[in-house]
């Protein structure tokens, strides 16, 4: 009970502003007929209630669980074992990180050549091969700056060669693939892998900041390839 109050504390300070804020304006600024307000105001009460329910469930279940799996994978003794089911996983939560089909939903609605579930994919490809990656780099301990100079490096090479609407959407690929879901279980994963072999890595994990530009680097090839 406890665990639920603080977190409802916490979602009341994220959205109680912006409430406070748009019932100012509509006052003074918007005057928007009341009924449109109040549909507001019923959806900041569902979206409170929705964000206390994810991230308690976040708490009580996604974050051990990721933890407990980074932590038995190395156990295995076998390292494609390790690198698959970052793989694996990395794409699986990313399909079902919510930012990600909100933004996929969006780019649909204005863009005939790129389709929901083609970017979706591919985001989520993009996230899994480099969770592989960072798997990869647990294993063997070289500096994430390594990954991440080249990844740039890729990203200004094929820059050029990508179409303009691609490039903007490969951008908003990467702010909204580290959202709220995918994070929490990819820091955990990372923590149990790192604490499995020792601490090995764990000069910084790096994993938020190759989610970050993974998808950025597979909507800019996927423009590339389609452009």
């Amino acid at each position: 009970m406890q665990k639920i109050k603080e977190i409802a504390k916490e979602v009341l300070n994220a959205i109680l502003p912006i409430t406070i804020i748009v019932a100012i304006l509509q006052l003074v600024i918007l005057k928007l007929p009341w009924s449109t307000f109040f549909q507001f105001f019923g959806g900041i009460v569902l979206v409170g209630i929705g964000l206390i329910l994810f991230l308690l469930g976040t708490q009580l279940g996604l974050l051990p669980m990721g933890e407990y799996l980074g932590g038995a994978l190395p156990k295995t003794g076998k390292a494609w074992l390790v690198i698959f089911f970052g793989f694996l996983l990395g794409f699986l939560v990313t399909v079902a990180e919510p930012n990600v089909r909100i933004l996929a939903r969006q780019v649909e609605s204005v863009s005939p050549v790129l389709g929901q579930s083609t970017l979706i994919l591919t985001i989520a490809l993009g996230v899994a091969i480099f969770m592989a990656l960072a798997m990869l780099r647990f294993l063997l301990g070289f500096p994430v700056s390594y990954l991440l100079v080249i990844s740039f490096g890729l990203m200004i090479a094929l820059a050029p060669f990508a179409p303009k609407s691609f490039f903007s959407i490969a951008f908003d690929a990467g702010g909204v693939t580290t959202g709220p879901l995918l994070v929490p279980f990819n820091l955990a994963l990372g923590m149990g892998v790192a604490s499995a072999l020792g601490g090995k890595g764990r000069e910084g994990f790096g994993l938020v900041a190759m989610a970050y530009v993974a998808p950025v680097l597979a909507v800019l090839l996927l423009g590339v390839i389609l452009g």
